[in-house]
């Protein structure tokens, strides 16, 4: 054999034996990397972007054809403004009659009280003239006795003038049901509404989004909830750790019950993990971030606030 062809087999196994050292030194440094990483915080959990109190779903007051739909999807709306509204003609018609008896009553009222006011001037003049002598005392008594016949009638038109003033305001509220406006500002999500559809009160029609501060709920593991507490500081990072998805935010409250890691991929880690809700609060307004966009959520050390 010539040297030249003896020197290449020694070539090719120095090669392989360098590259299975470099192979074996890399192995090694990935876990101390990740230790390393670790250590840098406290704890670490998933999380989902929230609002306190979640979304609210919305229904009409009450069963009906819906005459109007007033919002779409991705409007704005502000407190009180109107979402919807039913056909209005049967409870108007219902505050129209209750108005009506209303009038009714007031005028049997101020009727009532002219004939009372004649009635005991009538009564006061008898009177006198009994005691003048310029007339008998059986007219005097009729008048006076006519005069509290028209002090009853009056309680009793004015009992039907209360009862008549509380049929419109019962009506009047009932009108006010057949309408549906937003509770507070927000943002439509989700309509469900058609004009012209029949509806009940427990047809969600309507998905708002509060115009609440965007909040946190993190799953901290088991095995964390020592080392986290009211107050800590904490990195909020989108899954795919983007640089422009980096916020800072604190912790609000941690919960008192252990319950299942529902944000976990696993079935099996899901099942087999406990994990406590830790609330966190923005130190900024975050109003971009979706309900329900997914996070991981790294606490820092006091040290490192």
């Amino acid at each position: 054999m010539t040297p030249s062809a003896f020197r290449l087999p020694c070539l090719a196994a120095c090669a392989l034996a360098a590259a299975l050292s470099l192979a074996a030194c890399s192995k090694g440094a990935e876990p101390a990397a990740t230790a390393a990483a670790a250590s840098q915080y406290a704890a670490v959990a998933r999380g989902r972007v929230d609002i306190e109190g979640g979304l609210l779903a919305l229904a009409m007051p009450r069963e009906g054809v819906l005459a109007s739909v007033a919002v779409h999807e991705g409007d704005s709306v502000k407190q009180g403004q109107l979402l919807a509204a039913l056909d209005v003609r049967p409870a108007q018609l219902a505050v129209d009659s209750a108005q009506a008896q209303l009038e009714q009553a007031q005028a049997q009222l101020k009727l009532l009280a002219v004939k009372q006011a004649a009635a005991k001037l009538r009564a006061q003049r008898l009177a006198a003239a009994a005691v003048a002598g310029a007339g008998d005392g059986q007219s005097a008594d009729d008048a006076r006795e006519a005069s509290a016949q028209l002090d009853a009638e009056q309680a009793a038109d004015q009992a039907a003038a209360d009862i008549a003033s509380q049929k419109l305001a019962e009506a009047k509220y009932e009108l006010a049901q057949h309408s549906l406006h937003a509770p507070f500002d927000a943002t439509v999500v989700h309509v469900t509404a058609q004009p012209g559809a029949s509806v009940s009160s427990s047809d969600a029609l309507f998905t708002l989004l509060p115009d609440k501060p965007r909040i946190v709920r993190a799953e901290l593991n088991e095995s964390f909830v020592g080392a986290v507490h009211p107050g800590m500081r904490a990195e909020v990072v989108a899954n795919d750790d983007s640089e422009s998805g980096h916020w800072n935010a604190h912790v609000l409250r941690i919960g008192q019950v252990y319950g299942p890691a529902t944000l976990e991929n696993d079935p099996q880690t899901r099942a087999n993990t406990r994990t406590v809700e830790c609330v966190l609060a923005f130190d900024q307004p975050e109003q971009q971030l979706r309900i329900g966009q997914r996070v991981i959520v790294r606490f820092l050390p006091d040290d490192k606030r």
